[in-house]
């Protein structure tokens, strides 16, 4: 049965409901194939205007045509605009694996965004304000949750039955899976949305970066559906090895930022602004700690102790510390023990938040510090924002984290792939996003792995990188909001062809 009525809001929004649910159907479902519609208005880079929101489910369906899960999307586009063969459409992860698309939703490119302090500290009464800076005004957005993330979820068979959790495993959860199912799903939104002649971009954020690395190219070379860019915010390592030296060296320029930020270096680092003393790390680090770290246990002597000492200094440490850990100083010991004569510890998405422990002493900190203060606000914002303002209502509960594992992570060739569908595609482009203070995504790997991307060279005027004074989330901090949402909105302006411009080398 189909459902469609009128509903009169508090605000005089007029919504439009579609839904395939049964009035009688009682049971705690979510809806296979609905959608939700509402008109609103706002004030982005300066410009008034209304816009459309969709809020709905969508179907993943089998090779034999049957339904076999529902994707919950939300999906906004800007009203009169006359012309959307030449707008763009950003298509929008999260991570985890098991993450909702929440967090770049209530938080970075949508039109409302966290009721925050300017630093991304909650604040009661928790709820949803305006986002001056979305990129809405130049682009329409879609929000999309993987299988078990928000109200995304398996369905059951007509007997009742649910896929057995190997063969969930086997459709959806593991870094290919998850690729090509999305893939297919994107192929029926963009025919449903009548987009497939508009500029199209992928974002994503942390394993997000996984997935739309691994989607450029699935998408061009399963749904022949071609991309003009990627941008991936604090990405993994997206299948790029950094291991051994490499891996225990890139630490140091985020050890860096992080104890400048908690004022914890001698004064003459301390006396430096961030942008003079990370070049400073990072040249240090490619030039003399990887080196050194090669070396293992046969270093010189007095090469190791400069080594030492150097290191010590940048990351606000003892040297003593950093001989005991032999040059290679785990994150988890670095939150505990930068501050711990302060007794505090570091969060580790972000590492301005601060926790406090049971004990001082310790490898690694009770609990992070900062992802507890973005449940306060994030959680009751979505629930919120979704019924409230959207009028989107289900008993579903939305999971803001999935269950999704075990994850199976072989066969991740997710960044080669990136490479070659830049390859193959000269509209392509590339940015990364990164915070100087997130500790589980640091920067500088970010750095490395746009270095790797390519290794030819031949590609490195599309691929660019910006960096901002915060974490994992860098939109979180209201000045970083601002600039990351500009530095979005700049990328897609400067990868659309201009006019005639063919896709040719």
């Amino acid at each position: 049965m189909t459902l469609c009525r009128i509903i009169s809001l508090p605000i005089a929004i007029i919504t439009l409901v579609l839904s395939t649910a049964s009035l009688a159907d009682n049971q705690r479902r979510i809806d296979v194939d609905s959608k939700v519609i509402t008109q609103h208005k706002a004030k982005i880079n300066g410009q008034r205007f209304g816009y459309t929101v969709a809020t709905g489910t969508q179907p993943v369906w089998d090779d034999k045509g049957d339904a076999i899960a529902t994707l919950q999307y939300t999906y906004y586009t800007r009203d009169k605009v006359d012309d959307r063969t030449t707008r763009p459409l950003l298509i929008s992860f999260n991570g985890g694996p098991g993450s909702a698309s929440v967090w770049m939703h209530l938080a970075y490119t949508g039109p409302r965004v966290l009721k925050i302090d300017d630093e991304g500290y909650p604040i009661q009464p928790y709820g949803v304000k305006d986002n001056p800076y979305s990129v809405l005004d130049i682009a329409d957005i879609v929000y999309v949750n993987p299988v078990n993330t928000g109200y995304s979820r398996v369905l059951e068979n007509e007997k009742g039955e649910l896929l057995s959790k190997a063969k969930q495993k086997e459709l959806f959860f593991g870094v290919n899976a998850d690729i090509k199912y999305l893939a297919e799903w994107l192929n029926t939104f963009v025919n449903r949305a009548e987009r497939w002649r508009s500029p199209k971009f992928l974002i994503g954020e942390s394993y997000g970066t996984t997935r739309v690395s691994g989607l450029a190219h699935e998408l061009q070379n399963s749904q022949w559906m071609y991309i003009n860019g990627v941008v991936l915010v604090s990405p993994t390592d997206i299948g790029i090895k950094r291991d051994g030296p490499i891996k225990a060296a890139n630490r140091l320029p985020y050890f860096a930022a992080t104890a400048w930020y908690h004022k914890a270096l001698k004064a003459d680092l301390q006396a430096k602004d961030l942008d003079e003393l990370l070049p400073e790390v990072e040249l240090f680090t490619v030039n003399e700690l990887i080196p050194a770290l090669a070396k293992g246990g046969f270093i010189n002597a007095d090469e190791k102790r400069r080594i030492i000492t150097k290191m010590a200094h940048y990351a606000g440490l003892s040297e003593k510390f950093v001989e005991q850990n032999n040059l290679d100083i785990p994150t988890q010991f670095f939150w505990k023990e930068l501050l711990r004569e302060r007794g505090q510890t570091l969060g580790r998405l972000d590492s301005r938040y601060l926790g406090m422990d049971k004990r001082g002493a310790g490898e690694s900190p009770d609990y992070w510090a900062e992802l507890t203060s973005w449940l306060h606000s994030f959680t009751p914002a979505i629930n919120y924002y979704l019924r409230e303002e959207l009028n989107y209502k289900t008993d579903v509960k939305y999971n803001l984290f999935g269950n999704v594992h075990p994850w199976d992570r072989k066969g991740n060739n997710t960044g080669e792939n990136l490479r070659l569908a830049m390859a193959q595609n000269p509209y392509l482009n590339v940015m990364i996003q990164s915070g100087y203070f997130d500790g589980a995504t640091n920067y500088f790997d970010a750095k490395y792995t746009l270095w790797q991307l390519d290794p030819s060279g031949k590609m490195r005027e599309r691929l660019s990188f910006k960096g901002y004074r915060s974490g994992h989330m860098m939109y979180l901090r209201h000045a970083d909001l601002e600039s990351s949402n500009n530095d979005l909105r700049n990328f897609i302006k400067n990868a659309l062809p201009k006019e005639g411009q063919a896709a040719k080398y």
